[in-house]
């Protein structure tokens, strides 16, 4: 995708535009577009300060760049140029480099070498930034101070940013859209609190979240809803047709109890997992019941977040109870969510009737 972005492929590049411009353009240095790539891909020889102005200095002897020995002089030239020099000052500083404008990359860390190519992009004020998985081989430390200093660079300049991730964290923190692929055909395309809330679809369900959504094997009698011999409400502006639906619910829209007589879905503490702030709890659901959990659920269980911690321990009996209103309902065959697009679901745990 980012390579058909940046015109690197020729696909079906007649249709797409970039400010305004058809993406594919004579020269890749007309596109007007910046790569920050994964692997850094600076150049070992120079220094930072020669690594972020070399795009600016490239251009000005792109005449004599091909000529062995003038290159490198006119190079040298071109980069001590005072403008040039301004630009790689302002740049350095917004990006915290000032201290490193002499070392080479190898005298870099991670995140110095990473936030260098986040300069060389930035410097040349391109129309967009496509950003290939630029955070993948950071540490987590790491991850995080960049993921904020690339949203203050979008803030800052105002410019597209195409990020291609397989983290779910960066896209939920960090984008205002997102754009879900699977097999190279996009599954759903919007804000990070809609494809959390509404998936499309089971995939998206599954890929966002941690734990991801919880989807269980439903029956529908009469437009109403039964999980595990337990009735739900009818699903406000949903009519559900008669026979099976994967009903989805997210850990944090559903409650635990060792109350084992209370209104809900008996089942037993399987794993605990304590968070500090918040705790997992994995809930095998009663056989008896005959719920039939999706084939992808975690380690086959129920899984739960619960704010602070849980006097529960493995081996528990318990009962589960659902925030109803919450639940998504999707198609058991192809996997599509049977709501429209526009629907929001509204809050509020609702008691289920046996």
């Amino acid at each position: 995708m980012v390579a058909q972005l940046g015109s690197h492929h020729n696909g079906d590049s007649q249709d797409r535009t970039t400010a305004g411009r058809p993406a594919a353009q004579p020269c890749p240095r007309e596109r007007d577009i910046a790569f920050v790539f994964q692997s850094y891909a600076l150049y070992p020889h120079l220094t930072v300060r020669e690594n972020i102005a070399f795009p600016l200095a490239l251009d000005k002897f792109k005449v004599w760049h091909h000529i062995p020995g003038i290159s490198t002089f006119a190079r040298r030239i071109f980069g001590s140029s005072k403008d040039i020099v301004k630009q790689v000052a302002d740049v350095s500083s917004m990006l915290e480099l000032d201290d490193y404008a002499n070392r080479k990359p190898g005298g870099l860390s991670g995140g110095q070498r990473q936030r260098v190519a986040l300069a060389r992009a930035l410097i040349r004020n391109p129309s967009m930034f496509l950003l290939d998985e630029p955070l993948s081989n950071l540490d987590a430390k790491l991850r995080a101070e960049l993921r904020g200093e690339i949203v203050r660079l979008h803030r800052l300049t105002g410019k597209t940013f195409v990020y291609v991730t397989h983290d779910q964290v960066e896209a939920m923190t960090m984008a205002t859209q997102i754009v879900i692929l699977h097999n190279g055909i996009v599954q759903q395309h919007a804000t990070p609190q809609e494809i959390y809330t509404r998936p499309a679809n089971t995939y998206v369900a599954r890929f966002i979240g941690s734990p991801p959504m919880n989807l269980m094997a439903t029956t529908v009698t009469d437009g109403q809803p039964v999980l595990g011999g337990v009735r739900l409400p009818e699903p406000e502006g949903l009519r559900l047709a008669a026979g099976t639906v994967t009903l989805g619910l997210r850990p944090e829209h559903l409650a635990v109890s060792a109350d084992v007589d209370g209104p809900g879905l008996a089942g037993t503490v399987r794993r605990i997992e304590d968070l500090g702030a918040d705790t997992l709890i994995g809930v095998q659901p009663d056989p008896a019941l005959g719920l039939k959990l999706w084939e992808l659920n975690q380690d086959d269980l129920i899984w739960i977040r619960q704010t602070g911690q849980t006097r529960l321990m493995a081996g528990d009996p318990c009962t589960v109870s659902l925030e109803a209103r919450m639940a998504s309902y999707f198609d058991s065959e192809t996997g599509a969510n049977l709501a429209s697009s526009d629907q929001i679901s509204d809050a509020g745990m609702l008691p289920m009737r046996g």
